[in-house]
């Protein structure tokens, strides 16, 4: 009997043993919210897929991350201004004009606590039209339904610019609606809209619904006005869309465009921003598999194309210790 006793009291403080170091490692534990975009998005992806790798591991390091769909990329700029997110991706003109305190981000000033982590895929401004709407170029959208974006998505930033080179306001369109990423394909089946834009990498779930629901073609986006801005913002590239990645859409598209970048801020533990990158880095082959988009990535271009805020402290501590930064 005693001898029973005394294994039930040993199990019983075991559990309470277990109980308690269970306690404190919850209590260790620290939480990451990432901002992505659109859940048809690209962006959407990259957020899952850093996830995906962080919480690989998190019994190690104690981190454990969500990445929510968000408005995109200057809703996430302003959601870690906030506090609500901790990291966010971002198009790498937004990411220049936060930095900076210019366009959208004038009245708030610069944002100098943003900080850099990585750099993603190359996203072309990509415009989709119906083949009945008559367009044929990037021109032949005025006086047409166009879905211009969502406030507060990279999208509709990037449109506003290239419509205010082109001489254009919202009254240039017979309508100028601002759906979501998500919403817009259907609209275009539906005959809502006789275009869609879209600033996301390639091959894209919307844009593959698009052209496979209605005759839709990509129109090139090209001319002086386009020439004008990638001489003269160092965040703009020309991109070409390449041919049969979606129906009907043989031949390559000539276009421009912008990175995507990851971000975070001053105010996020180095520790964490640290796990993070070491996670995607050290699954590197694995992350690259999760989407397309990610197929190219290179490490020596993610650590630096594109960045205009300063390496956070923790992504420049992985850097460092893997030889790619002094």
């Amino acid at each position: 009997m005693k001898k029973l006793s005394f294994s039930a009291a040993a199990a019983t403080a075991t559990l309470l043993c277990a109980s308690a170091f269970s306690s404190v490692a919850a209590a260790d534990q620290k939480f990451i919210t990432i901002g992505t975009g659109g859940q048809t998005g690209v962006y959407y992806v990259v957020g899952q897929s850093v996830c995906r790798m962080v919480n690989r591991n998190s019994d190690d390091h104690g981190v454990r991350c969500n990445a929510p769909s968000t408005g995109g990329s200057v809703a996430n700029v302003n959601g870690m201004k906030s506090g609500e997110l901790d990291m966010g991706v971002v198009q790498s003109d937004v990411h220049y004009r936060a930095y900076n305190g210019q366009a959208n981000f004038e009245a708030d000033g610069a944002w100098g606590d943003m900080r850099s982590v990585f750099t993603m895929h190359g996203e072309p401004l990509t415009v989709i039209a119906r083949m009945d709407s008559g367009i044929e170029n990037f021109a032949d959208l005025k006086g047409k339904r166009v879905n211009i974006g969502n406030p507060g998505s990279g999208q509709r930033n990037t449109m506003d610019l290239v419509m205010d080179r082109m001489g254009w306001t919202v009254s240039d369109f017979a309508l100028a609606s601002q759906l979501d990423a998500a919403e817009q394909s259907a609209a275009l089946s539906d005959n809502n809209i006789d275009a869609m834009i879209y600033v996301v990498g390639h091959p894209n779930g919307s844009i593959q619904e698009a052209t496979t629901t209605v005759d839709a073609r990509i129109v090139p986006v090209t001319g002086p006005e386009i020439d004008g801005l990638v001489s003269e913002f160092s965040y703009y590239t020309r991109s070409v869309i390449p041919g049969g990645l979606y129906r009907g859409n043989d031949n390559d598209v000539e276009t421009f465009g912008v990175a995507a970048t990851f971000v975070s801020h001053a105010g996020v533990d180095e520790e964490i921003v640290y796990q993070t990158v070491k996670a995607v880095f050290e699954n590197f082959d694995r992350f690259k598999r999760l989407h397309p988009a990610f197929e190219n990535l290179t490490e020596e271009t993610m650590i630096s194309d594109g960045l205009t805020a300063p390496l956070h402290d923790g992504a420049a501590r992985y850097y460092k210790e893997r030889g790619w930064i002094q």
